[in-house]
């Protein structure tokens, strides 16, 4: 993983309530993976970034919430790459 990555990962998971993050590129191919963030999610992620793109063609880069009773999930794409954010409710 590129160092560069990695640390922005590392950043990330040492906010307040995120227990994990996955960042794959535009194809669902997984670039990194800390925490709670799962791998396998990688192509569902992107999907859901592209998606998200198509229903909000004006805005530049949409977030994309799930939520659940224990977990959100936070999907962002931008410039070829799709970020989940991971964090306890």
């Amino acid at each position: 993983m590129e160092k560069s990555l990695e640390k922005h990962m590392t950043n990330v998971l040492n906010n307040h309530g995120v227990t994990g993050i996955t960042c794959v590129d535009q194809n669902g191919l997984c670039l990194g993976v800390k925490g709670s963030g799962e791998a396998k999610s990688a192509g569902t992620l992107a999907a859901i970034g592209k998606l998200s793109q198509k229903l909000l063609p004006d805005m530049e880069a949409p977030v994309v919430s799930i939520e659940s009773t224990a977990t959100n999930v936070l999907i962002k794409s931008h410039k070829g790459h799709t970020t989940a954010i991971y964090k306890q409710t």
